[in-house]
């Protein structure tokens, strides 16, 4: 109660504000190599969001990706399978890191506190 996953319009705000695609995806990421793998490209950590690489759930039980990537879901599904995510990677500042998912990987929920 009093809090809620963000929307895909509020993750686009998010990246907006962080100056765009370019540059947002750095802003985000945790600085350094304790959790990414080497060599983290562009992370400053700037917005204090922190993102660190949870990789994800695969739905045959195993985990993947631990240290090279992080993705967090939206609230925006496009339709019964595919759901909107943020996504970062260790090796690059990639652009369009907002993109949509099968629903079914098990990805990481960062929540936002109600007005």
């Amino acid at each position: 109660t009093g809090w809620h996953v963000p929307t895909q319009n509020e993750w686009a705000t998010l990246i907006k504000f962080l100056g765009g695609d370019s540059l947002a995806h750095g802003k985000l990421k945790e600085i350094g190599t304790k959790h990414w793998n080497k060599p983290n490209i562009g992370a400053t950590n700037e917005s204090g969001f922190n993102g660190i690489p949870g990789g994800n759930h695969h739905p045959k039980g195993t985990f993947l990706y631990m240290g090279v990537c992080g993705h967090w879901w939206s609230s925006t599904e496009v339709d019964e399978n595919f759901a909107w995510r943020l996504r970062l990677r260790y090796d690059s500042d990639i652009e369009n890191f907002l993109d949509y998912a099968p629903k079914l990987m098990g990805w990481s929920i960062r929540c936002i506190k109600d007005k």
